[in-house]
């Protein structure tokens, strides 16, 4: 199963933590409009992500809700006809709400950077250390931490859970 090791954090200035992130990674990223439809599921999450002009995907995972650095379990499925997916996982499993962002997404090494505008809540920045096989979870939260650091990114300012539980806390 594929891993990784993300953070999310609130951001006071999404423009200048984009020129931040474009100069470590050396690269502008591209926008990418993403609608992500959450079902109602036992165990982990499980999310129907519509993309612009591309196949959509489902992914389902599992992951603490807990500050800092943290270990996510997942898995992914590319989906051709994503509203008839999700009219099929509606009517299986219940929808439980839905979180609509812009993103910009920047690779740094094995990192994305995800520099978020999402849609009633604000601005975001995740990362996500894409783990190797053979890497630990101390080495991604090693990775992350650097990272952080090099980005101005505080403590203070990190999240413990996902945008749907905050938009469904809201």
């Amino acid at each position: 199963m594929p891993r990784n090791v993300e953070i999310k954090a609130r951001v006071s200035n999404l423009k200048e933590m984009t020129d931040k992130a474009q100069v470590l990674a050396n690269d502008v990223g591209t926008v990418i409009q993403q609608e992500d439809t959450f079902f109602k599921v036992p165990n982990g999450r499980l999310k129907l992500r519509k993309l612009d002009n591309e196949p959509g995907v489902l992914i389902q995972y599992d992951r603490d809700d807990q500050l800092g650095p943290k270990l996510s379990n997942f898995n992914i499925a590319r989906v051709e006809d994503v509203e008839a997916m999700k009219t099929v996982l509606s009517a299986a499993l219940g929808v439980r709400g839905t979180v609509k962002k812009s993103r910009q997404l920047i690779i740094f090494e094995q990192t994305k950077i995800h520099l978020d505008q999402v849609e009633g809540l604000g601005e975001f920045i995740e990362l996500e250390v894409i783990l190797r096989d053979d890497q630990t979870e101390e080495e991604g939260h090693l990775i992350v931490r650097d990272i952080m650091k090099t980005l101005g990114i505080s403590n203070d300012d990190l999240l413990d859970c996902a945008y749907m539980d905050m938009l469904s806390n809201a």
